[in-house]
């Protein structure tokens, strides 16, 4: 009896490690780390082999469900998560009180303006028809943007959704679109003008580094992170990780790969 109680006991402490304890396995040489299959993954097989050189060792998880990754990190079977947009976990976070938090900026999937009918939005005329798309999020990033390009100018609280009630300059008076984000490559020979996030341009053939008249960078308010446990932030291999990430040779790798459709924040 005394014995059963004992495996008992064992085993319950080890659930709450779990929980509630640092989430970092072994002897904070190795992490695991959940993302999502594409771009993501990898970028994060590139930072893998810098933090090899440094002892570390990255074993990557990969998953085609959003949830996942933070579901994982969580429950302690991961220590870190590498694939969501910095809006959307903070979000998160505070609707559920999650104990996670963001320790680094990694890359963004910018938007950029695309033509086939001008070179610069300089050269965009009067009356012209601008496509964006018709989602909260992909229409406020197209907005933002817009504004960046001087095309028109927001409120200054328009914020990240901003919509275009939030005009309160349109010196050109074009004409906005919004259009479902997967049809705007396939039409945009219709437009003067359009706003597409990258996946989208690569899936209808643009090239983004070559093809984007004006686009997101570094700075965009839609990055993506690296998440962990709050109790982990602070641990060794963590920060191995982010300066792996974060490195001349990952930076490196993203440019020649992806062609601007992802662009390192450092």
């Amino acid at each position: 009896m005394k014995k059963a109680k004992l495996a008992i006991i064992i085993a319950v402490a080890g659930l709450l490690a779990g929980v509630f304890g640092p989430a970092v396995h072994t002897n904070g040489k190795t992490l695991k780390v959940a993302t999502t299959s594409g771009p993501h993954a990898e970028i994060l097989y590139a930072a893998r082999e810098m933090a090899a050189r440094d002892g570390v060792t990255i074993e990557i998880l990969e998953y085609d469900d959003n949830f996942k990754p933070n579901d994982l990190l969580l429950a302690g079977d991961v220590d870190a998560n590498s694939f969501q947009a910095l809006p959307y976990f903070d979000a998160l976070v505070a609707d559920r009180r999650l104990p996670l938090v963001s320790v680094a900026k990694t890359v963004v999937f910018p938007v950029a303006l695309y033509s086939n009918k001008i070179a610069r939005t300089a050269d965009l005329p009067d009356g012209a028809t601008v496509a964006i798309p018709n989602d909260p999020i992909g229409g406020g990033r197209a907005l933002l943007l817009l504004a960046k390009a001087g095309v028109i100018t927001l409120r200054e609280d328009a914020g990240l959704q901003a919509a275009t009630t939030d005009i309160v300059a349109n010196p050109r008076r074009i004409r906005i679109i919004e259009v479902d984000a997967a049809d705007i490559a396939r039409r945009l020979a219709e437009f003067d003008l359009a706003a597409l996030g990258s996946t989208y341009a690569v899936a209808g053939g643009l090239v983004p580094a070559r093809d984007a008249l004006v686009s997101e960078g570094a700075d965009s308010p839609f990055p993506h992170i690296i998440a962990v446990r709050a109790a982990d932030k602070d641990n060794p291999a963590v920060k191995a990780l982010i300066a792996a990430y974060r490195s001349d040779h990952v930076k490196d790798y993203i440019g020649r790969r992806f062609q601007g459709a992802v662009v390192a924040t450092w």
